[in-house]
């Protein structure tokens, strides 16, 4: 509904920042009005009660203004055309990866040169895991942020990171990195304030004079790292008080209660989307809004603190697209997306964490029931958002999907899971698998799986054991893994070292920092010597990069494979095999993944059961063709292989 007086409210900043709302700054004045009474709504809903309500608006309007007249012509450009293509994340031709950048390379002036090596495997979207500053000792791999716009030296400095932004500009290639909104280290600036005894930056934080509060807070909130890390809250001996502390004793939580701090990591926000970063990673939304009684995670302010920041950067900075890392169930990840009148309105990417961990769990047990039951909520993704797709990231692979998917396959739900568990830990007998159990609750048993791709996929054994057999199926269920990612919709995102099929790396052990947690043997150091080999043919190396390499390829060729909503799941006609079907523009891509060790088969009527009946299939990495075979004949699929057929006749 439109607001006569406050339209006149930003106008009147406008004027004080001297915009001309006729001409240049047009554009972002029309956007500005237009989602101005969402802002304000969303706003209100969150502070309408805080003292300082009326000046925190005020000033997020002004940081608004102030993010745009900061923005240089280069970004103005870029924003003007990815709002001419739409939802331009949404494109078949992007392919990500994931990395450490001084563990990849050593430094951003380094990264800078390694762009070759991206171009030549066909990367054109970089994730930066944290490279702003974090004290060495306490920084949780970058996510205790004691500056969020300083680079921490060990990576170069902000300079570095702009030389590198504006070259990856020049090459066509996306940049995303993270802001850590939940919380900052404790040498962060507003922490050290605090201490002080600064009434000011102690309101930044979830700060108490005893435990009374703390306590009942404790009462309903989960212990998120029971092993290093058990409870919320840390006593501050240099201010006599406890400050909420949900990951790490090191890492306080920013109080969102408050409108200054809204405003303060808007503000921040701003800052990376003017440095000219694609897509913006918010990590760990789900645990920004804390309300006494509640497990604090998930809360409806956290979305609606989402929304907010959505609204004001469409304004500010609409070519910078948001990624909320809510590692979360099927039915509560949907809600960061938006819902309501906000559906698609919230954040434009979220990790499909449920995907991967499934398949995970048909790798492991060779049966795609449960992959099959989860897909119903999954399919609930509102168009123009997408997923950011994988099956390795930084962090442990976790087991989260509902215990109903699990019963739904005809499994026992906790037997199922510590089946996985065993076996990925390489426990259970017969199991090629390399990896570590991660965050062990020694009440529930619950457990999260480390290890890299390659060792979770039996390479890293293979190889110990020079067996020529076992290395060759490794590197099928790797590739398994990958194409099923690459092509069920979203960006897929590698990990470094992945694509070369790196193996567990254990150096973390003799690092004090590191060394009490082992989700850093699936983070490598990256020996580039060894690196070469994807150069050397029939080495390991060469063959797992040149196929991923001819994966991305594929599928930037095949428009069909764009996230535009235009996925169909396959009736199950072996419990070993999952596929779906990908349409657009009359084009029908079917893909097909066997997770058996044996070969398996599939009737031909699986593919006469989606509109027109096809004549033939053209399978595009084995570059064969195949008639469509009578119902009681079958289409023969390889142990861990995949096919990409697309219908003709």
């Amino acid at each position: 509904m439109y607001d006569f007086s406050l339209h006149n409210r930003i106008n009147k900043y406008c004027e004080q920042h001297k915009l001309d709302i006729g001409k240049a700054d047009q554009l972002f004045y029309t956007r500005f009005i237009a989602n101005t009474s969402s802002i304000h709504d969303l706003y209100m809903e969150l502070y309408g009660q805080h003292p300082n309500c009326e000046k925190g608006f005020d000033e997020l309007i002004q940081t608004i203004i102030k993010a745009h007249t900061e923005r240089s012509s280069s970004q103005k450009k870029e924003d003007a055309i990815k709002e001419k293509k739409g939802h331009w994340f949404l494109s078949n031709e992007i392919t990500g990866m994931s990395l450490y950048v001084d563990r990849f390379c050593g430094g951003l002036n380094k990264l800078a040169g390694k762009l070759d090596y991206f171009t030549k495997l066909g990367i054109n979207f970089l994730h930066l895991m944290p490279v702003f500053e974090s004290p060495a000792g306490e920084s949780d791999g970058g996510y205790a942020v004691s500056d969020f716009r300083k680079v921490d030296e060990r990576f170069g400095s902000l300079n570095d990171l702009q030389l590198l932004q504006q070259k990856m500009q020049a090459e066509k290639m996306y940049l995303m990195v993270d802001i850590v909104l939940n919380h900052t280290s404790q040498r962060h600036e507003w922490a050290e304030k605090a201490k002080k005894g600064d009434p000011v930056y102690q309101d930044y934080f979830y700060m108490y004079d005893n435990r009374v509060l703390p306590d009942k807070f404790d009462q309903a909130m989960p212990d998120i790292f029971p092993e290093n890390s058990p409870g919320n809250f840390t006593y501050v001996k240099e201010c006599e008080k406890w400050v909420m502390t949900v990951f790490h004793n090191y890492q306080w939580d920013l109080n969102y209660t408050n409108p200054a701090v809204f405003n303060a990591m808007l503000d921040t926000i701003f800052f990376y989307a003017n440095l000219g970063v694609d897509i913006l990673r918010i990590d760990a939304p789900a645990f920004t809004w804390k309300q006494l009684g509640t497990t604090c995670q998930n809360l409806p302010q956290a979305h609606t603190l989402l929304r907010l920041i959505k609204q004001c950067v469409q304004a500010a900075a609409p070519g910078m697209a948001l990624l909320g890392e809510a590692i979360v169930a099927p039915k509560e990840i949907m809600k960061y997306f938006g819902t309501d009148q906000y559906t698609g309105r919230e954040c434009d990417f979220a990790y499909n964490a449920t995907q991967m961990a499934l398949q995970w769990d048909a790798l492991a047990t060779g049966d795609t029931r449960v992959m099959l039951a989860a897909q119903q909520d999954l399919l609930q993704k509102p168009f123009g958002t997408s997923w950011i797709t994988y099956t390795r990231c930084h962090d442990d692979i976790g087991l989260g999907y509902d215990d109903s998917m699990i019963s739904a396959a005809g499994f026992n739900a906790y037997e199922h899971r510590k089946f996985l568990k065993n076996y990925y830990a390489g426990n259970h007998p017969g199991s090629p698998a390399t990896g570590a159990l991660f965050s062990v609750n020694p009440k529930t048993q619950d457990a999260r799986i480390s290890g890299t791709l390659a060792s979770l996929c039996g390479l890293e054994k293979a190889i110990e054991n020079k067996d020529a057999d076992e290395i060759d199926i490794s590197i099928r269920k790797i590739l398994l893994m990958q194409a099923q990612s690459f092509f069920i919709g979203g960006i897929p995102m590698l990990f470094y070292g992945d694509e070369a099929g790196h193996t567990n790396d254990y150096s973390y052990l003799n690092d004090p920092a590191k060394n009490y947690d082992n989700r850093w043997m699936h983070r490598p150091i990256i020996d580039w010597k060894k690196n070469e080999k994807i150069n050397e043919k029939n080495t390991v190396e060469e063959k797992i990069f040149s196929a991923t390499q001819r994966l991305i390829s594929l599928r930037k060729k095949l428009p069909v494979v764009a996230d535009l909503k235009n996925l169909t799941w396959l009736s199950p006609h072996n419990i070993h095999v999952t596929g779906f079907l990908r349409e657009y523009n009359n084009e029908k891509l079917y893909c097909l993944f066997n997770f058996s060790n044996k070969a398996s088969y599939i009737t031909w009527y699986a593919f006469k059961e989606h509109g027109k009946i096809p004549k033939e299939l053209y399978e595009y990495w084995s570059e064969k063709k195949y008639r469509v075979g009578p119902d009681h004949e079958y289409f023969v699929m390889e142990p861990y292989s995949f096919c990409l057929l697309e219908a003709g006749g």
